[in-house]
């Protein structure tokens, strides 16, 4: 009996560009969609209009609306579609190698302006989606966990080089940077108040220096 041979699954890089480029398309749409109306208010069929493609498409893609906003969320976290957490980003390693520790907190302070010029307003729309969505209330969760421990190991950096202030022990001063780099923080001062982002880096390195460093926080 003649073996039956399987039909060869058909791939090129043309194809796979062509479904990365409606991919992008989705999640720009979602973005849109998202800031613009609400999570509870968007649905799956307003991002496929939004975003030009069968609601099929977006279903085949991100399977539900909840894993959408997940994935839309990562790609403004970090920049990219890569699964690489931030904690193993060149940039976020950057800073927690720093040796000198103003120009640690310069560096965090610039990195945290361009993340949020990118995912400040989609995690406002997090937020207010997790006090009714159970996915949503899970991934809400674990930013907060995610964001604050990113921010100890950075005062952890500034502890082992002897930077922080004597009175001040690790778990606060972690406490009082997630507090000035929280999203909410730059929605009320470059959102509310009409602040410009570069304004606001500059004065958030200005604080965390104050706040955080002992002899070492002198300004630049």
């Amino acid at each position: 009996m003649a073996e039956r041979v399987k039909p060869r699954r058909y791939d090129s890089p043309r194809r796979r560009e062509q479904a990365a480029a409606t991919r992008r398309e989705i999640l720009a749409a979602a973005q849109r969609r998202f800031e613009r109306d609400g999570y509870a208010a968007t649905t799956m069929a307003a991002i496929a209009a939004e975003a030009g493609v069968a609601l099929k498409t977006v279903y085949v893609a991100f399977e539900t609306k909840s894993g959408l906003l997940r994935a839309l969320w990562h790609l403004l976290l970090r920049g990219d579609e890569a699964d690489v957490p931030v904690g193993d980003r060149p940039w976020y390693r950057d800073v927690v190698a720093e040796d000198d520790p103003v120009r640690q907190i310069a560096l965090t302070a610039h990195n945290s302006r361009l993340v949020k010029e990118r995912a400040a307003a989609l995690m406002r729309v997090i937020r207010s989606a997790a006090t009714a969505d159970a996915d949503i209330a899970v991934l809400w969760d674990r930013i907060q966990s995610d964001f604050h421990a990113n921010q100890s190991a950075i005062v952890e950096a500034l502890a082992r080089n002897g930077a922080l202030r004597p009175d001040l022990d690790v778990a606060r001063a972690a406490d009082v940077l997630w507090t000035l780099n929280h999203p909410d923080v730059w929605l009320l001062l470059v959102g509310e108040r009409g602040w410009t982002p570069e304004e606001f880096e500059a004065w958030f390195a200005g604080a965390v220096r104050e706040q955080l460093l002992g002899s070492a926080g002198a300004a630049p």
